[in-house]
């Protein structure tokens, strides 16, 4: 820790800059148009509400199933700056299609191949910030390239007011202006990121996942599985706070205010979380993490208003700041350490699935019996998820 100081920072490669400035142009661009999309779907193309929850579910965990393939095919090719471009470029190209979509299906198409670029960027570009950086600057290199990344997750849904201000209301329009920073992204990695000489091809062959990995894997780690899967059922899509800020009285233009609100929490809270974890443990933060929660979805069923709407969207900002970097740490504290990539797929392709049902289940009951019963089944998931975390004595502990 000792070296994370100013010079560390100046030392981070231009590769990695590069990088984060690259997370930060697409954020930019697939937050101004998702920020916006629910009330799209619902407003302009009529869709309902369990087409919302399947769509947006369904995106996720195609993003989590690419992931299990991406990490491991750029270390087999030995070319992760290729998978990364492609990834990047799957995710840009899909930006016209949702100002020209006359049709539910055509979204889905586009969000679908948005977030398929999503699952095949996401490892290789990790493993690629890897490979560029010396040792002992990594954390500072991982942390700039997050931090520019949020940095996007912000700019997005501000700039989705602004022009929904200016155009007046025009969903299209202000569509149409993701296209900008989507190929600014492009472009930046191509000419920008340089691939390090020498990276060989692993050679090995097969599927990813394979039966004696799965037999190697320990009991706590499949007891974090398990949560995670609860914990996912509990946290549906965002997309649903989108909606609910239309419902609470939001004036169309400023409902992308919610994500803002709910980023802004989650990236002041992320880091201090992941200290603290590593003085007390994992699973006491997480528990905190999952209270947090209990109680965001409390408000956003009960509390009336603008101001109930803010306190829970904020809460859940909270809660994933205490969870999601945790989690994570959790399966690389529980796997074997030659098998944490198929750890992390096998995580992420149960915990994919688990959101596809649950914004699938939130559509439904959204549409059947309104938003209060939707929050109020996921502070029931929540607390079973919480419950069961503090009670399990063999619950991991961080390694």
């Amino acid at each position: 820790m000792a070296q994370s100081t100013p010079q560390s920072w100046r030392k981070v490669p231009r590769s990695v800059v590069a990088l984060g400035l690259v997370a930060l142009f697409m954020d930019t661009s697939s937050e101004l148009v998702f920020s916006l999309l629910p009330l799209f779907l619902v407003d302009a193309l009529h869709a309902s509400m369990v087409t919302v929850g399947i769509l947006e579910g369904g995106a996720e965990a195609i993003a989590a199933i690419a992931k299990v393939f991406s990490g491991v095919i750029s270390d087999r090719i030995g070319k992760r700056k290729l998978l990364t471009v492609v990834g990047y470029g799957l995710s840009a190209v899909t930006k016209p299609i949702f100002p020209l979509a006359g049709s539910v299906a055509a979204v889905l198409v586009a969000r679908f191949l948005d977030r398929i670029g999503k699952g095949i960027r996401g490892a290789p570009r990790d493993a690629l910030v890897a490979d560029i950086t010396p040792p002992d600057i990594r954390g500072a290199a991982f942390g700039l390239r997050q931090a520019l990344d949020t940095v996007g997750a912000f700019a997005g849904p501000l700039l989705a007011m602004a022009l929904m201000v200016l155009s007046a209301n025009d969903f299209r329009a202000v569509f149409w202006w993701a296209v900008v920073p989507g190929a600014i992204a492009v472009v930046l990695l191509i000419f920008g990121v340089q691939e390090p000489a020498g990276t060989k091809p692993s050679g090995q062959r097969g599927w990813p996942i394979r039966r004696a990995d799965l037999a190697r894997m320990s009991g706590a780690y499949w007891w974090v599985v398990a949560i995670g899967v609860v914990w996912t059922l509990a946290g549906f899509s965002e997309a649903f706070l989108v909606l609910k800020g239309q419902q609470a009285g939001l004036p169309l233009a400023l409902v992308p205010l919610v994500l803002v609100v709910m980023n802004i929490v989650y990236a002041v809270i992320t880091i201090p979380a992941g200290v603290v974890s590593d003085r007390i443990g994992r699973r006491k933060v997480l528990v905190v993490g999952l209270g947090v929660l209990v109680a965001a979805d409390l408000l956003l069923a009960f509390a009336p208003g603008l101001l109930g709407l803010f306190a829970g969207v904020a809460l859940w900002g909270g809660y994933m700041g205490l969870s999601q970097g945790l989690l994570s740490a959790l399966v690389a504290d529980t796997a074997p350490a030659d098998l944490r990539g198929t750890a992390f797929g096998i995580f992420n392709l149960l915990t994919g699935v688990a959101l596809l049902a649950a914004s699938s289940l939130a559509g439904a009951l959204w549409a059947h019996f309104g938003s209060t019963v939707t929050f109020a089944t996921g502070a029931g998931f929540a607390a079973v998820a919480a419950i069961a975390f503090a009670i399990r004595s063999d619950a991991p502990a961080p390694a």
